[in-house]
């Protein structure tokens, strides 16, 4: 079956910061213009939609706000859903996109994604606390990402903080983010898995996730690629970075 759709990771993968991995904007253009359709998914959880936005169309990108699909997008959609009053850690920036606080409600719930300022041990215990208050309360883990890719290396991301909550409540968090299948059904908004690839740099998250939905998988060696970590099954197909993938793809529609 040819390839008709293409999700494609940010951080990383098309991008690390301000910087666009090796051809990548151009090979972006190829991509549109060989018939596929792309959408942008990401675990990132610090900027809101807009920031992500800006700063790709700033560094050369084409692309419309409405093709970025987060996991702060599907976390969205999961509060305004179960009509949820969370106490969240996230970043200011990534607060924008969520409901405003209902403050006429008691809070119902922890939302927590990458927001290295709120890691402390007073926002931490504040979402303890919110948890232990009733055993309904929900702990929601926009991602629980191991690390992630910046300019001088790899960084914490927040999966210690989500383990350290369900540890300490004896509650198992809502993960909502890559490599879960409520993320991917949602990017994938009723388009045929098997007609679609996914193009990352993160072995599990990305790769895996995507092919537990019957989509193809290329792992590309930019961002937080570590050649020790073998995803199983493996990827459809490992290759230097994004351009290279793009390449891929357009020969094999044309084969």
């Amino acid at each position: 079956m040819s390839i008709k759709g293409a999700l494609i990771d940010l951080s990383g993968t098309l991008h690390v910061e301000d910087e666009p991995t090796p051809n990548a904007v151009e090979a972006l253009k190829r991509l549109r213009d060989s018939g596929v359709l792309v959408k942008f998914v990401t675990n990132t959880t610090k900027d809101s939609k807009a920031t992500l936005h800006e700063r790709l169309c700033r560094i050369g990108f084409q692309l419309d706000a409405s093709e970025i699909y987060s996991s702060l997008s599907a976390a969205v959609s999961y509060v305004e859903n179960e009509r949820l009053n969370p106490y969240y850690i996230l970043s200011e920036d990534a607060r924008q996109d969520f409901p405003p606080e209902d403050t006429r409600r008691y809070k119902d719930s922890v939302v927590i994604g990458l927001a290295p300022k709120a890691f402390n041990y007073e926002q931490l215990n504040e979402a303890f606390n919110v948890l232990l208050e009733n055993k309904n309360h929900k702990l929601i883990a926009v991602h629980q990402g191991k690390y992630y890719k910046r300019a001088e290396g790899l960084a914490l991301g927040p999966g210690c903080f989500v383990k350290g909550l369900e540890f300490a409540t004896g509650r198992t968090a809502k993960v909502i983010g890559k490599p879960n299948p409520y993320f991917f059904e949602g990017a994938l908004a009723g388009r045929d898995p098997a007609s679609c690839v996914m193009i990352g740099d993160d072995a599990n998250d990305d790769i895996v996730g995507a092919m537990s939905m019957g989509m193809q998988g290329i792992l590309v060696k930019t961002g937080k690629y570590l050649p020790d970590v073998k995803p199983s099954p493996p990827p459809t197909a490992l290759l230097e970075n994004f351009a290279e993938a793009v390449d891929w793809i357009i020969q094999k529609n044309q084969s």
